[in-house]
């Protein structure tokens, strides 16, 4: 029995340290697992829904690219006076080099009755009608380029070329988790279009020169995504990002492959994402089962230029990589926990020996005394004995609650260091992100603005040269105008790209914020696009003047003038007013317009570069602006409701001027 009660006593102490101990361990693993996990899948849909937009900004790009190609040669005189002649072999001629040269699918040219007059592609197919093509109507009915993405059925790309059918015909291959199907072949192509109006020299419409490109099996665009937004990272010999365009729910551009290397072509959309962004028009954001793999993915819907949902843009990160690094944590915390059981083990077998020996030798003592022995008893001096063993036992519960109380501070003030470095690199993480992101997108734009800039440099140089040769009614003359003035445009986008790759350091000097307003509305008022708004103005006089970089304020304040003047079309008021906050730290500068305002899925992203809803444009006005008065010290915000107008707020830093350019 005496064995059996040792045993009994030793065992119930090892376990009562485990549980003190361990529970606290297990519970703070399994918190602390929970929220690395969170933080992991957040912080890569964060990237998921930034690699989406970048992609929105490819795609959109090179729909651009189409509508500059059909503006410049719809613009060119030797297309409009053979259109106008009916010289459709120089036409088709002509049409079919561009063509060649730039690898559009279709290029043709209708007149102002949508009678095919000849096709880059085709010259053995004219005279036809397109005035079902939505964008030539919208062009015969506006004057104006339209641009976007368009179902073309069969039977109009059969005009153009067999191949194109070929390229669209697809046969549709189930995946797991896709929505149940009855059409098991489609025909119609899925194709990014702009059509350009052509003028006389009376400015009247004579015909519609219409380009596109066929997206199906055509990877431009999605090896384009994936090489600027994935940079062809691999993950145990898979490539860890995807992109991918579906015509309705079904692949026709996409670097996602089958276990046989092959491309994912025709495969359908999974269920989930099927109803979340074809039927509700919305983006997904999250897991998604893409062929054959999970992955962290975005997608949302590309819409025809009636707005109507035809496809969806995707992106995707391979989820491999995250649940590998969560097996990696658990494991890492599981032996962290075993460890500290051994530990524990350890701890309590020494500590439970000291207890029972004690208690063993009173257990001696005890036995004599019940044996009759009470001479042993009183010589072993009994109440001493138990006194020191209950001043043993007092200071051992002394040692083991301070024992305790340092454990628990060291763990406090630990997690605390904990959450404080997570936090830390949290802020370090997002930063490198954002300046890594800005610096690529800087890289990106100056090198893009170097390299045009010094062919563009000759080409507006020997044009102006040629202009100046020219006499005044030579028939060339109105030609090379055109050529000069579009070539100082794309100057002004070179500058512009270079100002946001740049990022010039203010250059400050004391400024008088209410006469550069005045200057620059002198300067604006007498534009056309100002014909139909009243500009007014409430200016405090009072306020001081403050230490900023004239050229660069100014240029911010034309650019919110200007942005004002394209939200009201149909006219409207635009008021300025300047006043000293209540503070007087800063001076604070409204721009309020009474035009068509900003929803709000479009104003979280108008300070994003490259980020644009006019059609037009490099879509770095308000990221440069937004970096000008970041360097100033300010602040510029955005309060906008569709339909009842936007003001832009701008606080700028009133400074000693003693302080310069500090």
């Amino acid at each position: 029995m005496k064995k059996i009660s040792a045993k009994s006593i030793q065992s119930q102490l090892i376990i009562y340290f485990t549980i003190a101990i361990l529970t606290p361990t297990l519970i703070i693993s399994i918190i602390g697992t929970k929220l690395i996990y969170n933080q992991i899948v957040t912080r890569a849909e964060n990237k998921s829904i930034s690699d989406l937009n970048s992609a929105r900004e490819i795609y959109r790009n090179k729909i651009s690219q189409i509508e500059y190609i059909t503006r410049l040669t719809a613009a060119r005189s030797f297309i409009i006076s053979s259109l106008i002649e009916n010289n459709s072999d120089t036409l088709q001629k002509e049409l079919q080099v561009t063509l060649m040269r730039e690898k559009l699918d279709i290029f043709t040219i209708v007149d102002k009755k949508g009678r095919v007059v000849s096709r880059g592609r085709n010259a053995f197919k004219s005279g036809d009608t397109l005035l079902t093509d939505k964008f030539i109507q919208r062009v015969l009915d506006s004057g104006k380029t339209v641009s976007g993405t368009d179902i073309v059925p069969a039977e109009e790309l059969a005009k153009e070329s067999y191949e194109l059918v070929d390229k669209a015909s697809m046969n549709i291959i189930p995946t797991p988790k896709s929505k149940p199907r009855k059409e098991q072949h489609e025909t119609s192509g899925m194709m990014i279009k702009s059509a350009s109006p052509l003028f006389d020299r009376n400015k009247n419409l004579v015909g519609v020169l219409m380009g596109g490109i066929l997206l199906n099996r055509n990877y431009e665009i999605v090896d384009k995504i994936k090489e600027v937004v994935h940079e062809k990272e691999v993950y145990k010999g898979q490539e860890i990002g995807t992109a991918t365009i579906f015509e309705n729910d079904y692949r026709i551009s996409t670097n996602v492959k089958n276990e046989d290397g092959s491309y994912a072509i025709s495969t359908l959309v999974s269920d989930e994402v099927y109803d979340r962004v074809l039927l509700e028009g919305e983006r997904y954001v999250g897991d998604a089962f893409v062929v054959n793999a999970w992955y962290l993915a975005a997608y949302e819907p590309i819409r025809n230029i009636d707005n109507n949902i035809v496809g969806i843009l995707y992106v995707g990160i391979l989820k491999q990589p995250f649940n590998d690094l969560m097996r990696s944590t658990i494991l890492t915390f599981s032996g962290v926990a075993v460890g500290v059981i051994l530990i524990i083990i350890f701890v309590a077998l020494f500590m439970t020996k000291r207890i029972a020996r004690p208690l063993r030798k009173l257990e001696e003592v005890a036995k004599k005394i019940t044996d009759g022995d009470y001479k042993a008893n009183f010589s072993i001096k009994a109440p001493r004995e138990i006194d020191n063993l209950a001043q043993s036992l007092n200071k051992m519960s002394i040692e083991l609650e301070k024992e305790k109380n340092e454990l628990e501070s060291w763990a406090n003030k630990l997690e605390v260091k904990v959450e404080e470095r997570t936090d830390e690199l949290k802020k370090i993480h997002e930063q490198l992100f954002r300046s890594e992101k800005l610096a690529s997108l800087g890289k990106l734009a100056a090198g893009v603005a170097h390299e045009i800039n010094n062919p563009l440099t000759g080409v507006l140089t020997n044009s102006s040269l040629l202009l100046e040769d020219l006499d005044a009614n030579d028939p060339r003359r109105e030609d090379v105008e055109v050529i000069v003035k579009e070539t100082i445009r794309c100057r002004e986008i070179v500058k512009r790209l270079l100002d946001f790759a740049r990022q010039t350091k203010p250059q400050k000097k004391l400024t008088n914020i209410n006469s550069l307003i005045d200057n620059i509305i002198l300067l604006v008022r007498n534009q056309s696009s100002f014909r139909n708004i009243t500009i007014e103005k409430n200016l405090d006089e009072n306020i001081p003047e403050i230490m900023a970089d004239l050229d660069q304020i100014q240029q911010v304040f034309i650019n919110l003038i200007l942005n004002a003047s394209d939200a009201m079309n149909e006219g409207g008021t635009l008021t300025i007013e300047s006043k000293l906050t209540a503070s007087k730290d800063y001076i604070e500068v409204k721009f309020t317009d009474t035009g068509i305002g900003i929803p709000d899925e479009v104003k979280a992203m108008i300070f994003d570069p490259f980020f644009t809803t006019k059609g037009h444009g490099t879509g770095l006005g308000l990221s440069i602006s937004y970096g000008i008065i970041e360097r100033h010290g300010g602040k510029i915000s955005v309060d906008s409701k569709p339909g009842k107008g936007t003001i832009f707020t701008i606080h700028l830093p009133v400074q000693n001027i003693e302080e310069g350019d500090d």
